[in-house]
C-alpha cells in the first residue's frame, strides 16, 4: 500500500524547521531562535555571526574555549567522549569494533533497566526523529489506530510521522504547558481499540514531563493489547525509565542529549511484545533503512560479538557512545537521576527568584533536564539571546507555535548538570540575571 500524503497542516509545521535556513539569517548560531516561526521579530538578529564572547569559567581540559551550550540538546560533552571520536579508522566488521558495539548494546539494556532477553536494543545512524519512523513503519500497519498524547511540538511531529505511514491517528491534546490527564486517557482508550499509544516523556518544546509508571498501568488495565511507546529523546539518562518494571513496549531516543554523545545516533529499545508485532505484520514494513526486520539480526549478531552487515554504522560514534555509557553506568542510575533533579531544582528556584514563570506551571509536570522560561513583559528573545551568547552562554529560543516568541529554553543535562568541577549552571544563572537587567527588566 502506498504511503499516504501528509496532512495539510504538515507544511506549516515544517516551516518552523526550515525558516532558519533562510540565507539572511545566521545558521546554527547563538542568535537564532531555533526553528524560527513566521511570527518572530527578526529585525534585531545580526546578519553575520559574532565570534566574541566571554567564556564560561568552567575548565575544559582539552576543548578549545567556546560558549557553554545549554540548550535541550546537543549538550556539552565530556572530554573522554570527544576523544573517543578520534579513534582510528577501523572495519565495521572487524573484531575490535564488533566487540565495542556488542558491549554498547549490552550497556543500553542496563540504562533502560531491562533484563528481558526478548527485548531488543537498536543503535542506528540517524537523529532521534528516526525513532518515530521505526515505530510508524514497523509497529503500525496502514489503517491501524494510534492514540497520541499531545504535549507540544514534538508530540505533534510524532503524529505527523505516523500519518505518513498510514496510521489512523487520534490526538489527545492538552493546553500549552500541561499534559493529558489519566481520566481523559482512560476515556479515550475505552472508546476505541488502539494498536499503540505514544507519549513524549519530555516535550522539549514546553519542558513538560509526562509520568510513565501510572500511565502504563492504566493502559495495561484498560487496553492491555495496546503497545506503549515512549519518545524519550529528552528524557533517557536524566529521567527514570524502568522499562521492564513499568511494562513499556518501546522507547526511542538519541545520542546527543542526556546520554552525552555527539549527535548522529538513533537509539531505541523495544519489548518482546513489540518485536512480535513486527514479526506478525500482515504487510511488509513501509521502509528499507528503517526496517526492523532488516536491522534485528544485525543488532543480535553484534551483541553476540559476531560481525554482521546491513548498512555501515559509524565506528567513531559507537566508540563515543560506548564511552558515554561506561561513564553513566559507573555510578548507580538512581544517583544520576537524583543529580539531575537537584540541578533542576536549583535552576527552577533561581528562575522563581528572578520573578519569572515556567511554561510548565505544575511542579509535578516539570522536566529535570531542561526548563522552559516565559520571558518577562517587554523582553524579546531576539534581544536576550545575543546578550547571553556574549556572556558565554547559549540558550534556545521557543519553538511551540502558540508561544514561540514568548519564552526561551535552558538545558541542564549531562556533565553541565552533574560534574562538580564545572560551573556551567551557576554561570548561566548569573548571565541570565545580568542579561535580563541589560534588557531593562526589573523584578517587581
Amino acid at each position: 500500500m502506498p504511503r499516504q500524503n501528509p496532512p495539510d497542516t504538515h507544511p506549516a509545521r515544517l516551516s518552523l524547521i526550515s525558516r532558519h535556513l533562510a540565507p539572511v539569517y545566521p545558521i546554527n548560531t547563538p542568535y537564532t531562535v531555533e526553528r524560527l516561526p513566521d511570527t518572530i521579530d527578526t529585525s534585531l538578529l545580526p546578519k553575520t555571526q559574532s565570534r566574541s564572547f566571554s567564556a564560561s569559567p568552567s575548565k575544559m581540559t582539552s576543548q578549545p574555549p567556546h560558549p557553554t551550550l545549554l540548550i535541550p540538546g546537543p549538550i556539552e560533552f565530556d572530554d573522554a567522549v570527544l576523544q573517543s571520536m578520534s579513534h582510528y579508522s577501523e572495519s565495521h566488521v572487524g573484531a575490535g569494533f564488533v566487540a565495542t558495539f556488542g558491549e554498547t548494546l549490552f550497556m543500553l539494556r542496563k540504562l533502560f533497566q531491562t533484563s528481558d532477553p526478548a527485548a531488543q536494543p537498536f543503535v542506528l545512524s540517524g537523529s532521534g526523529t528516526l525513532g518515530w519512523d521505526l515505530v510508524a513503519a514497523n509497529l503500525i500497519e496502514p489503517g491501524e489506530d494510534v492514540l497520541v498524547l499531545g504535549t507540544g511540538y514534538f508530540s505533534d511531529g510524532f503524529a505527523d510521522c505516523l500519518r505518513v505511514y498510514g496510521a489512523n491517528v487520534t490526538e489527545l491534546k492538552a493546553p500549552v504547558g500541561t499534559k493529558p490527564q489519566l481520566p481523559e486517557i482512560e476515556k479515550a482508550l475505552s472508546e476505541k481499540r488502539y494498536k499503540a499509544i505514544t507519549v513524549t516523556h519530555v516535550d522539549t518544546s514546553t519542558g513538560v514531563l509526562s509520568e510513565l509508571q501510572h500511565l502504563s498501568a492504566l493502559v495495561h488495565r484498560v487496553s492491555p493489547d495496546t503497545l506503549i511507546i515512549v519518545d524519550g529523546v529528552c528524557s533517557v539518562a536524566c529521567e527514570e525509565i524502568a522499562f521492564d518494571a513499568w511494562g513499556l513496549d518501546g522507547v526511542v531516543t538519541a545520542s546527543q542529549k542526556a546520554i552525552g554523545c555527539p549527535a548522529g545516533l538513533s537509539i531505541s529499545m523495544f519489548s518482546g511484545r513489540a518485536m512480535e508485532a513486527v514479526k506478525n505484520r500482515k504487510t511488509p514494513p513501509a521502509a528499507y533503512f528503517a526496517s526492523m526486520r532488516n536491522w534485528t539480526p544485525i543488532m543480535q549478531n553484534y551483541e553476540a560479538k559476531k560481525p554482521s552487515y546491513f548498512a555501515t554504522p559509524s565506528p567513531q560514534l559507537i566508540h563515543a557512545l560506548h564511552t558515554a555509557l561506561s561513564q553513566i553506568l559507573s555510578k548507580p542510575l538512581a544517583d544520576r537521576f537524583a543529580g539531575h533533579k537537584a540541578t533542576s531544582d536549583k535552576v527552577k528556584k533561581a528562575i522563581a527568584d528572578l520573578g519569572l514563570k515556567q511554561v510548565a506551571a505544575n511542579p509535578d509536570e516539570q522536566a529535570h533536564g531542561m526548563t522552559a522560561i516565559y520571558l518577562p513583559e517587554g523582553v524579546k528573545g531576539a534581544d536576550l539571546l545575543p546578550i547571553l551568547a556574549k556572556k558565554g552562554v547559549v540558550f534556545a529560543g521557543g519553538i511551540h507555535k502558540e508561544i514561540a516568541t514568548k519564552y526561551i529554553r535552558f538545558g541542564h543535562m549531562g556533565v553541565s548538570a552533574l560534574d562538580p568541577k564545572r560551573t556551567d549552571i551557576d554561570h548561566a544563572i548569573k548571565a541570565l540575571e545580568e542579561g535580563l537587567a541589560e534588557c531593562g527588566y526589573k523584578k517587581e
